[in-house]
């Protein structure tokens, strides 16, 4: 198991500042991959890109970070230096790792969040010599992670995607860390109303309205009908009395009848 240190733990937290800063509206669920590879000659390369789930009732497609300046009329150069300031940290808890396990170290990472819980996968693959092209192996990930079926995707991907199906599963390495979220308060990129009803709050509202309306609706007919019944009562008393009004009088007749 990989050891964490106090210094990996405060570039988890600042990973989780910069995604959320991304991020300009509500959601809940975000699955992020990103890849270091060591070249040959020294250098690295690699990709990193991320989804989110935007958060309401209904069922949301998931996000793509690269939709995100198009979708909200952000500057598309200025928000990709801060996906590159992202991926330049996650750079950062990379060699952070090579210190603590001595040389080699993981090659790719998958990052989920939800729930207020954050989790980290370590994958250990041989990608500079990977059977998959870093476009195949998005789309395995996104049919891992986002659950996006064969039926989802064209001709390519599905051939793509029937490969690694069929295909002999090599054993790799694998690491995991979960953690809870304690940092509160983070801006936007765009300003919204963290205090704001979202669509889950005004779906509630209105249903409370209409559970309401409705107990009230059915308390008002309760009402008419023990009205109806109390009308119904008191017209059977009257017709009761006026026979026994009727009776008595009869009695009283017939009484004087025998006395004349």
């Amino acid at each position: 198991m990989l050891k964490q240190t106090q210094r990996t733990k405060e570039i988890y937290e600042d990973i989780q500042r910069k995604i959320f800063y991304m991020i300009p509206e509500k959601w809940e669920k975000l699955y992020l991959y990103a890849s270091v590879i060591d070249k040959e000659d020294g250098k690295e390369t690699g990709e990193l890109f991320f989804y989110y789930i935007p958060k309401g009732i209904l069922k949301k497609n998931p996000v793509n970070v690269y939709e995100i300046p198009a979708k909200f009329n952000i500057n598309e150069k200025e928000y990709l230096e801060l996906v590159e300031i992202l991926y330049n940290e996650i750079k950062t808890l990379r060699e952070e790792f090579k210190k603590i396990e001595l040389g080699e170290t993981w090659s790719n990472i998958t990052i989920s969040i939800e729930n207020v819980k954050f989790k980290i996968e370590y994958r250990y693959d041989d990608l500079l010599n990977s059977e998959y092209s870093s476009f195949a192996r998005h789309i395995i990930w996104r049919y891992e992670y986002l659950g996006i079926s064969l039926e989802q995707v064209n001709k390519e991907e599905k051939e793509i995607l029937k490969k690694y199906l069929t295909g002999a599963k090599n054993y790799v390495r694998e690491e995991k860390y979960e953690a809870g979220i304690y940092i509160k308060d983070i801006k936007n990129i765009i300003d919204y109303d963290t205090t704001g009803q979202d669509e889950q709050e005004i779906y509630e509202e209105s249903k409370n309205k209409e559970q309401n309306q409705e107990k009230q609706t059915k308390k008002e007919k309760n009402n008419e009908l023990e009205k109806g019944r109390k009308n119904d009562r008191n017209e059977l008393e009257k017709e009761e009395s006026k026979k026994d009004d009727k009776k008595t009088k009869n009695q009283i007749l017939s009484f004087l009848d025998k006395e004349d």
